[in-house]
């Protein structure tokens, strides 16, 4: 693992779950974003 000895200064149990949380944020960010940006995707989803 190239990055293995981060885990001798953050607890996994500490860093996985803040790394997976940070995941979901940005990814509901961006999704939040191309919903709020772009003109097709609404009345795509309403069946237009």
């Amino acid at each position: 693992m190239n990055q293995g000895r981060i885990w001798c200064v953050v607890k996994p149990t500490v860093g996985l779950p803040l790394f997976l949380g940070g995941v979901a944020a940005i990814s509901l960010i961006v999704h939040f974003a191309v919903l709020e940006n772009s003109t097709w995707f609404a009345k795509f989803i309403q069946g237009g």
